[in-house]
């Protein structure tokens, strides 16, 4: 029989906003699929057009990573950065 290590950590919530048309958003989309592949984590991707809120709070901002609900990067997404704050 084996002990139980405790409850698992549920994965953090990774969400990429962006929209279309947007060069930046194409390459955060690579490095947001590479990491979050790496690591074995889900994650979605929201146009910020499809929710007015988000289009007035981030127009100028995309892309944006958000994990846990949070604004962690946006412009340029450093694979590096994105790797240590979704192990933290």
């Amino acid at each position: 029989m084996t002990q139980s290590q405790g409850p698992q950590k549920p994965p953090h919530e990774l969400v990429l906003l962006t929209k279309p048309g947007c060069h930046l958003c194409e390459a955060a989309r690579r490095t947001v699929a590479a990491v979050a592949g790496e690591l074995g984590l889900p994650w979605a991707e929201r146009s910020i057009l499809e929710d007015p809120a988000l289009e007035a709070r981030f127009a100028e901002e995309v892309p944006v990573v958000m994990i846990d609900g949070v604004q962690r990067d946006f412009w340029h997404i450093d694979p590096a950065r994105l790797r240590r704050l979704l192990l933290a």
